[in-house]
């Protein structure tokens, strides 16, 4: 049986942050993961998480100027000690929500960038969070974004982490894998998670197009969860979707078609 995470920056977004916590336990959900939680103080999560009994799975790593339209900052030249000082304020708060794995998003590449360059950069940064994170029993994540939603994105595809992954030669390195994203820009989702499942640490799910709940789009969302039961993952599944709706009323796809793994 999959176990589901509520992502709290989509879901119960009609009430303020800190009761989604609440919301997400009297949905049935065990456990949360969020784009940041760094604008709350560690404790008033963590007092979220233990009275709700959930478990921290994931949040990402300072992503740069969010409200600015910024995708993260491991791509850029001129900003690597920004990002180290991301990398080890994650690690504060990971460690103080009890979160085992972290997310990191690349960024969005300028049109006129030298994409090797970019690339060389990314590597490095990758090493250094990778080789950091360890020691701290936390794994770190990249996540292939489509492009359609987030236009120039730099890393898109499966096979393109894949390499990067290779490239910065680190066990403490994996795939956050969203079956939406890559719905959009692959599709072939089935085979994709089997030939890459030791690389996948996290994955990811909203239906397409429209991202909303399973069962609004074309993905056959039994068939998925069923095959990812077989193929042996054994992480979290994070709901990272925009209620078509309401999260209440949008939530009966759990039940459905979980019923049927």
């Amino acid at each position: 049986m999959p176990k589901f995470a509520a992502n709290l920056t989509m879901l119960f977004n009609e009430m303020p942050f800190l009761d989604r916590f609440a919301a997400a336990k009297a949905a049935g959900f065990s456990g949360v993961e969020y784009l940041f939680p760094y604008e709350f103080e560690k404790g008033m999560l963590r007092e979220q998480l233990e009275q709700h009994g959930l478990t921290q799975v994931l949040h990402n790593l300072p992503a740069g100027n969010w409200g600015g339209g910024e995708r993260g900052i491991a791509i850029f030249p001129d900003r690597v000690d920004e990002f180290r000082d991301g990398v080890l304020r994650a690690i504060d708060y990971a460690k103080a929500l009890d979160c085992r794995q972290v997310n990191c998003l690349v960024g969005v590449a300028p049109a006129d960038a030298d994409m090797r360059e970019l690339n060389e950069v990314l590597l490095k940064n990758l090493r250094f969070a990778a080789d950091a994170l360890s020691p701290e029993g936390i794994r770190l994540l990249i996540e292939p974004i489509n492009t359609l939603d987030i236009p120039g994105f730099y890393l898109n595809g499966t096979q393109q982490a894949v390499q990067i992954i290779s490239d910065v030669r680190s066990e403490n390195l994996f795939i956050q894998y969203d079956i939406y994203h890559m719905q959009v820009m692959e599709g072939d989702i089935a085979r994709t998670l089997q030939k890459h499942l030791p690389r996948i640490g996290h994955v990811q799910l909203a239906d397409n197009p429209g991202r909303n709940e399973p069962g609004t789009g074309e993905i056959n969302y039994p068939f998925l969860f069923r095959h990812l039961d077989q193929i042996g993952y054994g992480g979290w599944i994070g709901c990272e979707y925009k209620p078509r709706t309401s999260t209440t009323e949008g939530l009966g796809w759990h039940a459905m078609l979980t019923m049927d793994t």
